[in-house]
């Protein structure tokens, strides 16, 4: 006999299909079309700016900025424009360990310059600690020079520049330009294309460090012109009649054997002093102005109060002759009248007929 089947009485109820429920609503909604507004007709003439993909704070440059060359030409620009007082040295194989002997002499000799300084109250050109003593490319250097010389980016044409209000595009910058961003005149720095075409147009320049400019070099840059510091500086480096370098009694230090091969090494070649080229005499005779800025401004004021005195007294003078001789003559006239009536009177009188 067959097994019975058994089913549940769930099973046994029929099944109604199920109908998707849809609102009236809904039904117009789906039936309604969107409508947006035509674009403006500026928008249709004329095409969108591009936008370049690159932070305000960085712009591109034409050479590329990942490579150590154009590093170091942005960091020698910048020491040439914050440098108004720059030693220029000439360096044959110096050892790590002459280098840290000389710049510890060094930074001895302008601290105790710094101190000296400290004790007058008026005065506050503590630069000591601002100065250093760095080797740098020869050819990046010149370069760097170059731009800083003779490219001003105040004279370069502007673009212009607008800063969108996307906020995926919030720091991009949209330059209205067809031509590649890089070349835009819009770029002001020194790595930009419009740098290196001024001082590719600009050879026949000379700035008068191009003889300086072949070898090893070492900088000793001044943060201000300070001649305390730069004597100071001389008298460690390269010392003189003018300069003398401290007696062994006083720093042993600076006579060690280290320091002193290191010094033999060095030769100082000239300076630039407020973008103005000095040989080793004129860097000299910047040390040897006694009193530094102060002193010297104490002898130009001095000066101009002298020819302030000597103009007062010309013409002073001239007006001094003329009363002398407006008063002389006043004087001659008056003896003269008086002269006059002293003779009528002695005269006799008529006899009447």
């Amino acid at each position: 006999m067959p097994p019975r089947l058994r089913l549940q009485p769930s099973q046994l109820r029929p099944v109604r299909p199920r109908t998707q429920y849809v609102c009236w609503q809904c039904r117009h909604a789906s039936l309604a079309s969107a409508t947006t507004p035509a674009p403006p007709i500026e928008q249709t003439i004329a095409a969108v700016p591009p936008i370049s993909r690159y932070p305000p704070t960085q712009p591109p440059s034409y050479k590329p900025p990942e490579f150590r060359k154009s590093q170091l030409h942005r960091v020698y620009q910048s020491t040439l424009r914050s440098s108004p007082l720059i030693l220029l040295f000439q360096h044959n194989n110096l050892k790590a360990t002459e280098w840290s002997g000389i710049r510890r002499e060094l930074s001895a000799a302008l601290k105790k310059v710094d101190d000296d300084l400290a004790k007058n109250a008026g005065d506050s050109a503590y630069i000591g600690s601002g100065m250093k003593l760095q080797i740098v490319q020869t050819g990046i250097f010149a370069s760097a020079l170059k731009v800083v010389e003779f490219w001003d980016p105040k004279f370069e044409p502007e673009a212009p520049t607008t800063h969108p209000a996307d906020p995926q595009t919030a720091s991009s910058t949209s330059i209205e330009d067809t031509k590649p961003v890089a070349s835009d005149p819009g770029f002001k720095h020194g790595l930009s294309k419009q740098a290196y075409l001024a001082t590719k147009k600009n050879q026949a320049l000379r700035h008068g460090l191009e003889p300086l400019l072949s070898g090893p070099l070492a900088l000793l840059t001044f943060p201000d012109v300070s001649p305390q510091h730069l004597k100071a500086a001389l008298s460690i480096l390269s010392p003189g009649p003018d300069f003398p370098a401290p007696k062994r009694r006083v720093n042993p230090a600076y006579h060690e054997k280290a320091v002193q091969d290191g010094l033999q090494k060095l030769m100082l070649l000239g300076a630039r002093v407020e973008c103005k080229v000095f040989d080793t005499q004129g860097a000299r005779w910047v040390g040897s102005i006694e009193g530094g800025l102060g002193g010297l401004r104490a002898q130009l004021v001095a000066m101009l109060s002298g020819i302030g005195a000597g103009i007062t007294n010309t013409l002073e003078a001239a007006g001094r002759s003329l009363y002398v001789t407006v008063e002389g003559r006043r004087g001659m006239l008056e003896e003269e009248q008086k002269g006059g009536k002293e003779g009528g009177e002695e005269q006799p009188p008529a006899s009447s007929a």
